[in-house]
């Protein structure tokens, strides 16, 4: 890696289920996370990943951060707000959300959202998360 002397960091894999589970139950969701890859956690740089899931009744309120994010639908039906603008998500559904663009999520069936998510950043400590 050029003149840097830091070393490139290696490949890993992980289990899902051996990640904790993290989460809130306030005005800034009800939902659940666990993270995969991040730099507090993980030997990874660049992108910060994790499974989210929101319960019946369960949203992310609306926010911005100044990353890029993505998500993809792995089970459930939902509504994602982005810059105002409401789009239904199922399973197959993915998101783009432009760095510092207002966005949120909500679950609108009967059974749990659950979304694979990625941020453009090394830690997900670097994420400074702007509630509307």
């Amino acid at each position: 890696m050029g003149n840097d002397d830091t070393a490139a960091p290696e490949p890993v894999v992980l289990q899902e289920d051996d990640r904790p589970v993290e989460g809130w139950d306030d005005e800034r969701g009800r939902l659940s996370w666990r993270p995969l890859f991040s730099a507090d956690a993980t030997p990874t740089e660049h992108l910060v990943t994790g499974v989210a899931e929101l319960g019946e009744g369960g949203f992310l309120a609306l926010h911005r951060h100044e990353q890029t994010e993505t998500y993809y639908v792995t089970a459930g039906e939902g509504v994602v707000s982005l810059e105002g603008a409401e789009h239904p998500v199922r399973p197959g559904s993915t998101v783009f959300i432009p760095g510092s663009a207002e966005h949120g999520i909500r679950n609108t069936g009967a059974t749990t959202l659950r979304f694979f998510y990625a941020l453009a950043a090394d830690d997900f400590t670097d994420v400074e998360y702007v509630f509307s």
